[in-house]
């Protein structure tokens, strides 16, 4: 089953400072290719993998580096700061921690010719599977494949069974089995290019199938942490990295010259001055909140004990307020920096498009609210929250 989405072979990878930023520029230099794309091109996701992000969460037994959580989620939020559809996709590198729960075997086949694997899914809406000796035969539509464009895996969701506890398994197959829909025409983070996946009359053996967040068959710290919470945290993080771009664009801007129409500049404006420190706390505030969860759940992990339901609840509500603090804090950039906001060549247009898009996410809407309130409070957690 081990396939690559081109026949090149993986770059050196250089996890360094420099080619970090080096890597930073081009994402710069391309957002507006992105945008018109209406995807990721697969050659900015082999520079996406020579920094390492597509080995992150790899085991460490396969040849990956199993980057703790805050590591790979920092890296995240400043591609998020330059494009957030470039941060949505690298998030991806994370999506690997699922395929820990399949047989060793059918992992050590999936990395045989390198850690760097590049995954993508379309796991809803669930579909019926037909039960086949050995595996299952798939047809049907799948929405929200983000990076499918430049995949080396896709997975599709598929009704479980009795083994699963009603659980949804994911099917693995080969980009060259499914078609790509090419329908992705929405608000904001046009350049995920999160597709439809088609699949007709296509076998799956058992063995390439999991329940994403199951049990897992690798013994690293990684595979023990939440892997749904991490899922939602990858996602989380990209708003964070919005906010924080819209906020500095408007420092700039509101420290500079006087406005269109020759009133005195933004920061001499005790309205302005208020606001702008308003949702600067705003969003430091749940910034650190998210972070100070996440590294208090890797300590538990990093001392094998296992991660309680209060902590891996607060993994969930730090990621909800994340990308709900970033999204307001661009809102009221975009309010704050005037009338040349209403512009759409204007650079805060793009942020407030693509900062719309996360709130709306299934993992990370206003009913996690209720579910951590329901953790918090001693309540059995909402099923799929944890």
């Amino acid at each position: 089953m081990n396939t690559r989405a081109n026949d090149q072979a993986p770059r050196l990878i250089d996890p360094s400072e420099a080619a970090f930023t080096a890597m930073l520029a081009q994402v710069e230099a391309r957002r507006r290719e992105f945008s018109e794309l209406r995807h990721i091109p697969r050659d900015m996701v082999d520079e996406f993998i020579r920094v390492g992000l597509f080995r992150a969460a790899t085991p460490a037994k396969f040849g990956g580096d199993a980057l703790p959580p805050a590591e790979f989620l920092r890296k995240i939020e400043r591609i998020s700061a330059v494009d957030a559809s470039a941060g949505w996709v690298a998030s991806f590198g994370s999506a690997l921690v699922y395929f820990a729960s399949l047989p060793l075997t059918t992992q050590a086949e999936l990395y045989r010719d390198g850690p760097d694997l590049v995954f993508a899914g379309g796991l809803f809406p669930v579909q019926e599977a037909m039960s086949e000796p050995g595996g299952y035969r798939l047809n049907g539509h799948w929405r929200f494949a983000s990076g499918c464009a430049a995949a080396d895996m896709l997975g599709v969701g598929i009704s479980g069974g009795q083994d699963t506890k009603g659980k949804p398994l994911t099917a693995l197959l080969k980009p060259e089995d499914v078609e790509i829909v090419e329908n992705w025409d929405v608000l904001g983070l046009e350049g995920t290019g999160s597709n439809e996946l088609r699949v007709v009359d296509k076998f799956v053996p058992e063995e390439y199938t999991f329940v994403r967040g199951g049990d897992v068959n690798v013994d690293e710290p990684l595979f023990r942490y939440p892997a749904i919470a991490y899922a939602a945290q990858v996602l989380a993080v990209v708003n964070l990295g919005v906010g924080r771009a819209a906020l500095d664009y408007l420092t700039e801007v509101g420290s500079g010259g006087s406005g269109i129409t020759g009133a005195p500049r933004l920061a001499d404006r005790a309205y302005f001055r208020i606001e702008l420190a308003k949702a600067e706390s705003l969003l430091r505030s749940a910034r650190a909140f998210f972070y100070e969860i996440t590294e208090t759940a890797w300590e538990i992990v990093l001392r094998g004990d296992p991660l309680d339901d209060r902590t891996a609840g607060l993994l969930r509500l730090a990621g909800t307020a994340a990308v709900k603090a970033g999204w307001q804090a661009t809102q009221i950039a975009f309010t704050l920096a005037g009338t040349g906001a209403i512009y759409n060549g204007h650079p805060l247009q793009k942020m407030l498009r693509d900062a719309a898009v996360p709130p709306q996410h299934a993992f990370l809407g206003d009913g996690i609210f209720d579910s951590a309130g329901s953790v918090l409070t001693g309540g059995t957690p909402f099923p799929g929250f944890i």
